[in-house]
């Protein structure tokens, strides 16, 4: 919370203006500095400068609360949860993706990341009697995969009776603000000026897709401080993103990715993978106790790992099917969901038998990930996949 502004910690219009030309804007900023560094910026005496210290600390020091406020400002607010109107799993997750905490999606490439994120941004403006949060949305796009035609088209299929006109359709895009940001500088720069933006636009949802996009091109974690560095790149990223989220009660969705590649004494790719964070498997070796070749990457680490409250995993199953795995939560037990990608985005297959599943250990986080079918690898090459299946920017010029 110390990235909180000054503005916003009752500080006088005056005194901001004064501590902003010494490029002091926020509560970090000023707590930062000694005393003396503080009487000089501020021109204000030993005591006054003391009560201002006193002032700007209770302004961003989380606040106490009991479980029952919680729980009862939890049940009054209709906005605790955005919907993703996949009801099973609304149902799993006491309402939804929850406010006020971080959600991480994360999956192989083309199981649906983006359009599950596209969809997310539809139901964010959808009014609070339509299990929406009536506001805007900011996206970040780290990978320009990002299609309004897309937005479009799962808004007119999946809500046809309200997205009745191209006026209704048109007003949505509008209230969708995407930055394209190429670079972990210029995507952290995004992230601390994001205070603003919500007061201004009375955004609602925060995306970033995604945030392992940039990490990668730019650490290698095999150079020498690239790990403290990215490290630190992460951090500072979460905690300004998760005092956004608590401040204002909103939800923030980011996308992760779970790569394979091959090792260099095998002509083949692992089937599957775990999203243990940075893992690497060497050719014979196994997080689901059988002998797989090839070796895989996944996730940011185990401190990002822990600074997201809630983990969705999209994986394969079959060539039209994939699965939805619930693998972190605070309210929510682990579980599975089958679902398809349509017109109208993502579709549970809820009547689909689950009975023959097995899972591995008790740790969800542990569960081996399926980045391709084995019984379809040879034709999944081959296969002419329907334009909305998999992820955005490869099929936007389909729709």
């Amino acid at each position: 919370m110390a990235a909180k502004k000054l503005r916003r910690a009752q500080l006088s219009q005056e005194m901001c203006e004064r501590l902003s030309r010494y490029q002091i804007t926020t509560c970090q900023d000023f707590l930062c500095l000694s005393l003396l560094e503080l009487m000089k910026v501020t021109g204000q005496s030993y005591c006054e400068v003391q009560k201002l210290l006193c002032k700007v600390s209770r302004a961003c020091a989380p606040k106490m609360q009991t479980a029952y406020e919680m729980k009862l400002r939890k049940s009054v607010n209709p906005s605790a949860f955005l919907s993703t109107t996949l009801h099973s799993l609304d149902r799993v997750l006491h309402g939804g993706v929850p406010c006020g905490s971080l959600t991480e999606i994360t999956s192989p490439p083309g199981c649906g990341k983006t359009q599950f994120c596209i969809m997310l941004s539809v139901l964010a403006t959808l009014p609070v009697s339509m299990g929406g949060l009536d506001g805007a949305v900011i996206y970040i796009d780290t990978e320009s995969a990002f299609s309004a035609e897309r937005l479009i088209e799962i808004a007119a299929n999946r809500f046809p009776s309200y997205y009745d006109s191209d006026e209704k359709l048109l007003c949505m895009t509008r209230s969708i603000h995407l930055y394209r940001e190429l670079t972990c500088c210029s995507v952290l720069k995004r992230i601390m000026s994001l205070e603003e933006e919500i007061i201004l636009k009375k955004v609602k949802l925060v995306i970033i897709d995604s945030v392992a996009s940039v990490v990668r091109k730019e650490f290698d974690t095999k150079l020498q401080g690239n790990l403290a560095e990215r490290s630190n790149f992460l951090n500072r990223g979460a905690s300004v993103l998760k005092y956004l989220a608590e401040e204002f009660s909103i939800p923030v969705i980011l996308t992760n990715q779970i790569t394979t590649a091959l090792s260099s004494g095998s002509g083949l790719q692992a089937d599957l993978v775990s999203p243990a964070d940075d893992l690497s498997l060497s050719e014979g070796s196994s997080v689901s106790g059988k002998r797989d070749s090839g070796y895989v990457t996944a996730a940011l680490g185990n401190t990002w790992s822990h600074s997201v409250n809630t983990r969705l995993i999209l994986q394969y199953h079959d060539l039209p099917t994939r699965q939805l795995l619930v693998a972190k939560s605070p309210v929510a037990p682990f579980s599975t969901f089958f679902y398809t990608i349509e017109k109208s985005g993502l579709i549970l297959q809820d009547r689909k038998d689950q009975t023959n599943l097995v899972w591995e250990g008790t740790n969800p986080a542990l569960q081996p990930i399926r980045v391709r079918n084995t019984a379809l690898k040879d034709t999944l090459h081959d296969a002419a996949l329907p334009s909305t299946t998999g992820e955005t920017s490869r099929n936007t010029s389909n729709l």
